[in-house]
């Protein structure tokens, strides 16, 4: 159990905005965050509908039906988010 889980619980949307800090720099597809933190494609689908919609995340259509998705490193909100997730873990273990 890592320091975020510790304080607020495993949910799928915390799972699916971890793996996203993790690799802030590298675009992904919704069924390549599914693979890398074990949840379902429908799962990664409604969470990260919301984090889009605040910004926190960018959606990128890639043709007709795929789409990638990458943390907006433009957000202050992405920000204080990445900042606090190293913040926590250098502080809880």
């Amino acid at each position: 159990m890592d320091s975020m889980e510790k304080i607020f619980g495993k949910t799928a949307q915390m799972t699916v905005l971890k793996n996203l800090i993790e690799n802030k720099n590298e675009p992904t597809y919704l069924s390549g965050i599914a693979e890398a933190t074990g949840l379902s494609n429908s799962s990664v689908s409604r969470v990260i509908t919301p984090l889009v919609e605040s910004g926190v995340i960018l959606e990128k259509p890639l043709g007709k039906q795929i789409r990638t998705f990458q943390l907006n490193m433009e957000s202050e909100a992405t920000n204080v988010i990445i900042e606090f997730y190293n913040k926590i873990n250098q502080l809880v273990d």
